[in-house]
């Protein structure tokens, strides 16, 4: 019987947590949608593995015995995936760099041109990803090295090494009312739909919601995204405003959208990323050097 890997994941946060709420939190999925994953499980094993109360999720005893093994198999998978993947890169002299939107702005083609002065036989080869996978691939094993936004669901299991900063932004339809200023207060913009990146993204939807700047006061969204394109499309339509890298004037322009300079909010700050297994890799090494060297002068 094959059981699917996710299913699994499912249920060890549910068995670590003992709550579907708390659970679904840090899996950044829906109640309703973590639950459908556990029963799939069950259905699929032939077995109980929860008791369900107003206090929790309780495992029963083959619940227990899964629970023991769980996070073993997982591991072993994701070494595994990982260790064949980079087998496959490292055959043809490919490093898989993910990245988001501008990646390290002007940097970023300095940091690829430095690591093929270092290794003249390799090619950094540059994967996008969509605001849906904030960690730009690393998290699944997709891609060896990362640039990426910081803060973004998951950094804490992975190495980061913080770039530089830059301030936020806004940008917003160029008919809106505050379009035509030079600089506008956070406070001004607490009441105006916002367009987001999807909720399963968690921190990195708050994040660039400033959630955690406004006060209290909530948020609306007027729009979820999550490319570029899209992005500028809701905006253009008047769907929303949207905070974004003050770099985001510079790289992404649309007709009927103008960028404007936010004060009262913190910057965004750009890092690269790799996972702790990867620590004596020499070539993700010599990339994260390269990334260093170009942008902080190490």
């Amino acid at each position: 019987m094959d059981v699917d890997t996710r299913l699994l994941r499912c249920f060890a946060a549910v068995a670590e947590e003992g709550s579907l709420t708390r659970a679904a939190q840090r899996l950044y999925v829906s109640q309703p949608a973590l639950t459908k994953q556990v029963r799939q499980l069950e259905s699929a094993l032939g077995v109980v593995l929860f008791t369900r109360s107003r206090g929790g999720m309780a495992l029963t005893e083959p619940g227990r015995t899964l629970a023991a093994r769980v996070p073993g198999l997982l591991a072993g998978w994701e070494s595994a995936l990982r260790e064949t993947r980079s087998a496959a890169s490292r055959a043809d002299r490919t490093l898989r760099v993910g990245f988001l939107a501008s990646a390290a702005n002007e940097a970023t083609q300095s940091i690829v041109a430095e690591f093929a002065r270092r290794r003249p036989h390799w090619r950094a080869e540059m994967r996008q990803a969509s605001w849906s996978n904030p960690s730009a691939g690393l998290a699944d094993s997709d891609v060896d090295v990362a640039l990426v936004r910081l803060p973004f669901p998951g950094q804490e299991a992975l190495r980061v090494v913080e770039l530089f900063s830059e301030p936020r932004s806004v940008a917003l339809p160029e008919t809106h009312p505050l379009a035509g200023r030079e600089t506008i207060d956070f406070r001004e913009l607490w009441d105006e739909p916002f367009v987001a990146a999807p909720p399963e993204t968690g921190p990195w939807r708050a994040y660039w919601l400033a959630a955690d700047e406004r006060d209290g006061h909530p948020v609306r969204v007027g729009a979820v995204t999550e490319h570029p394109d899209d992005w500028l499309t809701a905006i253009a339509n008047g769907y929303g405003v949207a905070l974004a890298p003050e770099s985001a004037a510079r790289f992404y322009t649309r007709p009927g959208v103008v960028h404007r300079p936010v004060t009262g909010i913190g910057p965004s700050r750009v890092g690269v990323a790799w996972a702790p297994a990867d620590d004596t890799d020499p070539v993700v090494r010599d990339f994260v050097e390269c990334c260093r060297a170009v942008c902080v002068g190490a």
